[in-house]
């Protein structure tokens, strides 16, 4: 079930009404670990068992590791959870493109590997990631085990957060096992008024524009350049609004039940450089590729060719976790070189070379941003190389024939994105917020559900993220 379905309504309330029969924090937490595990098992149940390894493993790992004085145990235990943690998304996620990768040149000798009959779990990427920053943080020590397999158990399998993101450390949530969360007022209206921005951002704005945006990206050698153009800077609204809706409804239905989940996105498409992009887009992956991968390998340590060398590893194993293709390693890598350029240039050139140029700093440190973000979402979407550049063909080739289309609501929808962006940068940066204990903002809230039931498309289209 997603969160935009009538199945997750009905789910959703059927676990606040039986949070709400109970005042035993005990009975609280088996009632949303039962929850969860149905949340999860609603697409396959058999995926419940993946998940439970995990759980399992890391707990028995973390325990042994917190209760080890020997060193080379210590590692020898973290070294085990990883490679099982690693080796589950190597089978599930990437066998097949290993496989499909390695026949070019295992056809030489005559073989052909043949493609594996495996279903992609939904979620692993997320939950995979989860239980490993949990072990790493508690051999690093900075994070004690958490008080019970049921409490660990939660953490892992949360079911807002489950099937794709954000991605939860264990230092923000097992902390909060250590208090209760009875059902209060407050957190149900804060969190349903986040739910309501996260629900219209998915079914309003993101469902309107992949109208638009999916004939496009499947047959762009058919369209006219201009609109080819549209449908790249649609696409880059979907995916923002998808995924942010969400974050949103995630955020907001943990909120509902007493718990805080880490903020995921901050209008990326304000940044005024690429590093900054990455600290606004996706924040709790690029977080945990910061943590957990750029600075175990070094970081910014060890001079500067060995940081652009870390960056480029760094966003090239990042592009994969998207996807198991090519084209997301592309988009890894480009964002790689982009962050490491970015740090040449302001470690190097533009304190000398920009200061007579301050005024137009930043209108075009912002479009050199947004033009490469926006160029580098075509190997993202696309379906692969060849895809990508026949839309790239298009782009730059305005006076071929093709097809006109011009989406008026999907116009409106992007006028009212940029509109927003606006209105944030000129706040300082300060989020616009629904509060529903102000009656004007109710009102709003009634207004854009009157909008989704009167123009937003039919039928519900799965979030983009689940494919990760």
């Amino acid at each position: 079930m997603i969160f935009s379905s009538t199945e997750f309504f009905l789910f959703f309330a059927c676990i606040i009404g039986a949070l709400a029969l109970t005042s035993r924090e005990s009975v609280r937490r088996n009632v949303l670990l039962v929850g969860s595990y149905v949340f999860y098992g609603w697409w396959d149940w058999r995926f419940c068992f993946l998940i439970l390894f995990s759980t399992v493993l890391d707990y028995i790992v973390a325990g042994n590791i917190h209760a080890s004085s020997s060193p080379r145990k210590r590692k020898l235990l973290l070294l085990c959870s990883m490679v099982a943690n690693l080796g589950l998304l190597a089978v599930f996620k990437y066998a097949n493109f290993i496989l499909g990768s390695l026949e070019p040149l295992s056809g030489v000798i005559g073989f052909h590997p043949p493609h594996l009959s495996i279903v992609l779990p939904i979620g692993i990427s997320f939950y995979t990631f989860q239980t490993m920053s949990y072990t790493i943080d508690v051999y690093r020590g900075s994070l004690r085990p958490a008080r019970s397999f049921r409490d660990f158990a939660l953490f892992v399998a949360f079911f807002p957060q489950l099937v794709a993101g954000p991605i939860v450390r264990g230092s923000d949530f097992i902390p909060q096992l250590e208090r209760e969360h009875p059902l209060v007022p407050e957190n149900i209206r804060k969190g349903l008024a986040q739910f309501t921005v996260g629900f219209v951002k998915k079914i309003l704005f993101a469902d309107t524009l992949a109208v638009f945006v999916d004939p496009v990206f499947a047959t762009p050698e058919v369209y006219s350049s201009m609109t080819c153009w549209l449908a790249l800077v649609a696409y880059a609204g979907q995916i923002y609004y998808d995924f942010s809706g969400y974050s949103e409804m995630a955020i907001g239905a943990g909120r509902i039940l007493g718990y805080e989940l880490p903020t995921n996105f901050r209008h990326p498409y304000n940044s005024l450089s690429i590093t900054e992009f990455w600290r606004r887009w996706h924040i709790s992956l690029s977080g945990w590729l910061r943590d957990y991968l750029y600075v175990p390998l070094g970081g910014n340590r060890k001079g500067p060719v060995r940081t652009y060398a870390n960056l480029l590893t760094t966003m090239l194993l990042g592009g994969a976790w998207h996807g198991a293709a090519w084209n997301f390693v592309a988009w890894g890598a480009m964002h790689g070189v982009g962050l490491a350029v970015h740090k040449f240039w302001t470690a190097k050139l533009r304190p000398d070379s920009l200061s007579r140029f301050d005024l137009w700093s930043r209108p075009l440190s912002w479009a050199l941003t947004f033009l490469f973000t926006l160029f580098t979402w075509v190997f993202f979407r696309a379906a692969n190389f060849s895809v990508a550049w026949a839309y790239f063909g298009r782009l730059f080739h305005p006076n071929a024939a093709g097809i006109q289309w011009y989406y008026v609501q999907v116009l409106t929808v992007l006028t009212i994105g940029a509109g927003i962006h606006i209105a944030v940068a000129a706040r300082g940066d300060r989020d616009l917020r629904l509060d529903f204990s102000e009656p004007m903002h109710v009102a709003l809230a009634m207004g854009m559900i009157l909008m989704i039931l009167l123009y937003a498309p039919f039928g519900s289209n799965p979030f983009i993220y689940f494919q990760f």
